[in-house]
């Protein structure tokens, strides 16, 4: 299973929200950039980094994203109020090497579809759901389609990944939707990336064992409950002890 670090970006800022909700975020750091290097290394595969401003509606932060990104010896992968084609154009040719498109998967599919033919392997669309319903717009609306439903189109459109996160479990280090995920993953067909609630190695211990492909972690690396290193090797295979 492969191990991507992420950094969450609001007001400049490295943060981490409870359940998506701005009024609840840690501030980690105060320079996103500085964290690159300790993330990036030990075996993570890839960056994850969202743009909060983005997802609330607010300017999205090209400037920090772009510095991350030429910081990072690894693949990024970007998110957060990326909507339209010229903001899908705009952060692949920044240097990322995948943009995440959630609200835009609901709201203009034919637009995420165009964007996976035109930019093969390249899209992930962020499955984001509250009991197996999706929420867009930063997560504070319904999507009126269920987790399955988004997942098996954004499969027919050729999307690269799914990226799956509990919202209701996100930040808070109580364990990830193993189940969901897995389910997601069997009803769609391609790779999924579980995101949300990972507060323990013994759930990234389970995350492997349900066959789950790839995960993405935050806050517990942030609070010090384990490094980059030992996520990874319990990710590829060595158990925690």
């Amino acid at each position: 299973m492969k191990l991507f670090p992420a950094i969450d970006l609001l007001g400049g800022r490295a943060v981490r929200l409870e359940e998506g909700k701005r009024d609840r975020a840690t501030v980690f750091h105060d320079q996103p950039i500085e964290l690159v290097a300790e993330l990036a290394r030990d075996g993570a595969a890839r960056l994850h980094v969202v743009d909060l401003d983005g997802a609330f509606g607010e300017p999205r932060q090209l400037e920090l994203i772009a510095g991350i990104v030429a910081a990072s010896p690894i693949p990024v992968e970007v998110g957060g109020g990326i909507r339209d084609r010229e903001a899908i154009d705009r952060m692949l040719g920044l240097g990322a090497a995948f943009v995440v498109l959630g609200t835009a998967a609901v709201r203009s599919p034919a637009l995420v579809e165009q964007a996976c033919r035109a930019y093969p392997s390249r899209i992930i669309v962020a499955v984001d759901a509250r009991d197996g319903v999706v929420a867009v717009d930063g997560w504070t609306a319904s999507g009126q389609i269920t987790a399955i439903e988004l997942g098996q189109r954004a499969a027919s459109w050729g999307a690269a990944a799914l990226l799956y996160t509990d919202v209701a479990r996100d930040g808070l280090g109580g364990g990830p939707n193993i189940t969901a995920t897995a389910a997601l993953a069997r009803a769609a067909g391609i790779e999924v990336i579980a995101s949300g609630g990972v507060g323990s190695l013994e759930d990234l211990v389970a995350l492997r064992r349900a066959g789950i492909p790839a995960v993405v972690v935050g806050r517990a690396i942030y609070d010090g409950k384990f490094s980059v290193a030992d996520a990874v090797r319990a990710a590829h295979g060595t158990d925690p002890t």
